[in-house]
């Protein structure tokens, strides 16, 4: 704990004197970070930077229900060329298509959804076609 100021001490000098205690004994030394900028020094001010840091850190989306159903497709039919097997295949194209008929069912605020449900035996086709054309 640290001592009280003493009463002849301006504050500006007692904190400048515990700083250079505390340099001289090394509290200042390997810290993160050290050494390099300092994020963000450049911008322009934002009140709601933190806000902005928080939704990127925890991926939190701000999107409509319907608009989040299309970017969640986009981004599933994208990854489905990994898939090992046609089962698989099968199994995450009915997925989705359970999801669009819920959101397409259940949406009440946003933009309406302009997805339908998906081809499942087209799906399929395109993931034989370019498993073949890997090998």
């Amino acid at each position: 704990m640290t001592e009280r100021k003493p009463l002849a001490t301006s504050f500006e000098s007692w904190v400048e004197a515990q700083i250079r205690t505390a340099q001289s004994q090394g509290a200042f030394d390997n810290l993160p970070g050290a050494g390099k900028p300092l994020p963000n020094l450049g911008d322009e001010h934002d009140p709601l930077w933190w806000v902005k840091q928080l939704i990127r850190r925890e991926q939190v989306s701000m999107l409509p229900p319907s608009l989040e159903l299309l970017r969640k497709v986009e981004k599933q039919l994208a990854a489905i060329g990994s898939l090992p097997d046609e089962a698989a295949v099968r199994r995450e194209v009915a997925a989705l298509n359970a999801e669009i008929a819920r959101v397409n069912a259940t949406v009440l605020e946003g933009p309406p959804t302009s997805l339908g449900l998906l081809d499942e035996d087209q799906i399929v086709a395109r993931w034989a076609h370019a498993s073949r054309s890997r090998r």
